[in-house]
């Protein structure tokens, strides 16, 4: 792999800045309401100890990011890049979450177009996997014009496999 998973990124609303471990609380506090997590294979992630192994597996993926509103410096959710497959020249862009009250005000696309924009730099194909009770989420995917692959079985880092959907953008769709 010839390019960072961990670039900082930023436009004039958002910056996406790599996971530190400092981020634990400001972050907690954007996914301690249930609600976040409603529509998504672990609903519990709303619960402390539930969030403190997904944000071991954040660290320890090295792909993660911190969502920053660029006007306030608030803290709004997280996202990453992982599973580069260097075979298939592809890469995942998903785990992500915003607060329930930055729902709706565009963060999500704005994010995914940095992250896009940048990572079509290097590969070919990017996946990614949503929840089959994400309504939301797999509105957003066809928003960007993502292709639903079909419905694949996940296991999240230690965490039960759960139902999901397959999508995927590809480089020469993106940039026409």
């Amino acid at each position: 792999m010839n390019f960072s998973i961990q670039k900082e990124l930023s436009n004039d609303n958002v910056i996406l800045k790599p996971l530190q471990e400092s981020d634990f609380e400001a972050l907690f506090f954007q996914a301690a309401d249930e609600e976040v997590w409603s529509q998504h294979p672990n609903k519990n992630r709303f619960k402390r100890e539930v969030f403190e192994n997904f944000f071991v597996g954040a660290l320890e993926s090295k792909g993660t990011f911190i969502i920053i509103d660029k006007p306030t410096n608030q803290i709004i959710g997280s996202t990453r890049f992982y599973d580069f497959n260097e075979i298939e020249n592809s890469i995942f862009i998903g785990y992500t979450f915003y607060g329930k009250k930055f729902w709706g005000k565009n963060y999500n696309s704005q994010v995914k177009k940095l992250m896009l924009d940048y990572i079509f730099q290097f590969v070919d194909y990017v996946n990614f996997y949503v929840g089959n009770e994400n309504f939301r989420s797999q509105k957003a995917m066809e928003k960007l014009g993502a292709e639903n692959r079909g419905e694949v079985e996940i296991a999240y880092f230690s965490e039960e496999s759960r139902s999901n959907f397959l999508y995927l953008i590809k480089r020469k769709n993106w940039f026409v």
